[in-house]
C-alpha cells in the first residue's frame, strides 16, 4: 500500500489507515473485492503540504474544496484549484503541493480493487488527463465526510463492507457532478434548467425546437452538447423521465393505465404502453403487479 503523506495533522485534520487484516478481508469478500479503501483523509488549509511518489501502488482519488495547488505527473503538470479532482491511479509517477499563498484544503482516498481501473475511467481519467472538475459541491464533501466515519466503528467488519460501497456510490456521485457541472459552464447551456423544463412540461408532448429554445441554441447544437454532457439525446432523455414518472405513479397511486399516460403526456393509452415496455421491460400492469406483491 502506497503510505499517506506524513504532513502534520491539525486537531481538525483526519488521516486514517485501513488495517492489513481488515484489507485482507475486504479484498476477498464479495461485496467489497472490486474497490475498498485503503486509506483516507481530510487535510484543512494544508499549508506545507506536498508528496512525491515514484511507485504508487494504490489508486488515489484527492478532491480540493478551497484554496490552491499543483499536480505533477509524467505528461501533465498544472494548477489545482477548488472543485477540482486529482485522478492518480496505480503505477503513476506523481508529485503535489499545497500553494504556499493558499494552501488546499483536501479530502482524500487511497482505494484498491479488482475493478479500480473501470472506476477512474468512468471518473474520467485518461492518459495525460488526471485532473477532472466537478465544481465546489456540498453534496461531494458531505459524501467523503460521511465516509471518513468509517474510522469510529472499531473496525467493524459491516462498516467497512459498507464504507466500501460507499465509495462505489461516492464515484459515481463524482461522475454525475463533474458532468452537471460541465453543463453549468457551459456559456448558453443551462443543463439544470433544460431538465427542469421538462420536468415541469412532463404531462405534455414537448419538441426539440421548444428544448432548444430553452437553451438558445440551435436544434443541432444543442442536441450534440445535451447527448455529451448526459448520454442521451434529448428526446430519450425526455423518454426516460416520462417513463420514470410513470414508475412512480404505478408505485404511489391507484390511477388507471389510461389516466397515467395522460399525466405524462399520452392521449394514446396503447402508445404509451409500447413506449413503457420497451424502456422498462415490462408492461404498466406487470410492472404495477410486481410493485405490489
Amino acid at each position: 500500500m502506497s503510505a499517506p503523506s506524513k504532513w502534520p495533522l491539525p486537531s481538525r485534520g483526519v488521516r486514517f489507515i485501513t488495517p492489513t487484516f481488515m484489507i485482507q478481508k475486504l479484498a476477498r469478500h464479495p461485496l467489497t473485492k472490486e474497490c475498498y479503501p485503503t486509506a483516507m483523509g481530510y487535510y484543512p488549509e494544508a499549508s506545507g503540504h506536498r508528496m512525491a511518489r515514484d511507485r504508487h501502488d494504490d489508486n488515489l482519488l484527492l478532491y480540493c474544496s478551497s484554496g490552491q495547488g499543483h499536480l505533477e505527473t509524467d505528461s501533465w503538470r498544472g494548477d489545482i484549484g477548488a472543485g477540482h479532482l486529482m485522478l492518480l491511479p496505480q503505477g503513476l509517477t506523481h508529485a503535489y503541493q499545497a500553494s504556499q499563498a493558499d494552501p488546499w484544503t483536501l479530502y482524500w482516498i487511497h482505494f484498491q480493487g479488482a475493478s479500480t481501473r473501470v472506476f477512474m475511467q468512468y471518473l474520467g481519467y485518461r492518459e495525460g488527463r488526471p485532473v477532472a472538475d466537478a465544481g465546489v459541491s456540498p453534496l461531494l464533501i458531505g459524501a467523503f465526510t460521511n465516509l471518513l466515519e468509517v474510522r469510529r466503528t472499531g473496525y467493524s467488519t459491516r462498516a467497512f463492507i459498507n464504507a466500501s460501497n460507499h465509495l462505489r456510490h461516492l464515484m459515481t456521485q463524482i461522475s454525475m457532478e463533474i458532468s452537471a457541472h460541465s453543463g453549468r459552464l457551459q456559456a448558453g447551456f443551462e443543463l439544470e434548467m433544460v431538465q427542469a423544463f421538462m420536468l415541469e412540461h412532463i404531462d405534455r408532448a414537448v419538441t426539440l425546437d421548444e428544448l432548444a429554445a430553452v437553451a438558445n441554441m440551435s436544434k443541432y447544437h444543442f442536441s450534440n452538447r445535451y447527448k455529451a454532457l448526459t448520454g442521451y439525446s434529448p428526446i430519450k432523455h425526455l423518454l426516460n423521465m416520462k417513463m420514470e414518472h410513470a414508475c412512480n405513479l404505478l408505485d404511489t397511486t391507484d390511477l388507471g393505465i389510461a389516466e397515467i399516460a395522460q399525466q405524462v403526456g399520452y392521449d394514446d393509452q396503447m402508445y404509451f404502453s409500447r413506449l413503457f415496455r420497451k424502456t422498462i421491460g415490462a408492461s404498466p400492469r406487470g410492472y404495477r403487479s410486481s410493485t405490489r406483491k
